[in-house]
């Protein structure tokens, strides 16, 4: 028997991509779940296929009281949360010197305080039930590029974030976990690839699997197989591991050779983009204020 059936995984970023799929996929091995996103047309529908087994919550992760409301609504529901997946996140692009600082801060906020309002809100339910939270964070914890600074200091934090809170709470009955992908087919990096060709041009020079697009079918698999486990590391694909444990040569005058080779053209052509373009975000952040639901 599946070890999420009857489990009920509060999911933020829940109206499309990995959140959603992975949504359709814990339902279908017997789970609850209670989604939450700001995004309310594609959440609504979501809610309306998976039925009786959800309930669908329009949230903000940087509001801890509409996250406390929609655990409420959780626990009302289905009488207690013993996951989370905090899944929520957005990205921004251009350099330091020329990205919008409003743009950058909206990413910390959702990035690295929404997971905390995620965590904070539900945290009394899941030691309750001596429950498992996986934080998704990303490969861009380890492997930091130019023009998403960021991204990349939102989800170094939110790797750290858990590190600290599995140091809380594993006496207590509950495991934490962290989520670490390279590109995945979702909005996010869609949305990154149609705006800036610079974007797809330093996509394309990375060395090896670096450079590869992984499918959300993938990805929801890691997912689910990490709650069903509780694994302390979830690693999509797998070979995320080893560039983990590289990190200090990733890091390294050796290892930025390649990135540092690339920035004089990649970091004025995306700049110049981003210019024209007049956002430093992706178009459907702007237009809808929908959290973007998935990493990469």
């Amino acid at each position: 028997m599946s070890s999420v059936r009857g489990k009920v995984v509060l999911i933020t970023g829940g109206a499309r991509g990995i959140g959603c799929e992975t949504a359709r996929a814990l339902v279908g091995k017997g789970a609850k779940v209670v989604l939450t996103d700001l995004d309310e047309g594609p959440l609504g529908l979501i809610g309306e296929e998976l039925g009786s087994s959800a309930v669908t919550v329009v949230a903000d992760v940087t509001d801890l009281a509409a996250m406390e409301r929609a655990v409420a609504a959780g626990i009302e529901a289905f009488g207690g949360i013993d996951m989370v997946l905090a899944n929520a996140g957005i990205a921004s692009y251009g350099s330091v010197l020329n990205t919008d600082p409003i743009a950058f801060r909206r990413v910390v906020d959702i990035n690295i305080t929404g997971v905390f309002h995620t965590v904070r809100a539900a945290l009394p339910s899941v030691i309750e039930r001596k429950g498992y939270i996986l934080v998704v964070s990303s490969l861009a914890a380890f492997t930091p590029a130019p023009g998403l600074a960021a991204y990349n200091a939102s989800k170094a934090g939110a790797e750290n974030f858990a590190s600290a809170l599995r140091l809380e709470v594993k006496h207590l009955g509950v495991d934490v976990g962290s989520a670490h992908m390279s590109w995945i087919d979702t909005p996010l990096v869609q949305d990154a690839k149609k705006d800036l060709t610079a974007f797809a041009e330093m996509l394309d020079a990375l060395p090896g699997p670096l450079s590869k697009t992984t499918t959300v079918d993938k990805c929801v698999d890691a997912f689910v197989a990490g709650l069903e486990k509780r694994k302390r590391r979830v690693f999509v694909p797998g070979w995320v591991g080893a560039i983990g444990w590289l990190r200090n040569v990733i890091t390294s005058p050796i290892g930025e050779k390649s990135s540092l080779a690339q920035a004089p053209t990649v970091i004025p052509k995306m700049d110049a983009e981003v210019a024209a373009l007049g956002r430093s975000t992706s178009a459907r952040n702007i237009d809808s204020g929908a959290v973007v639901e998935s990493d990469h």
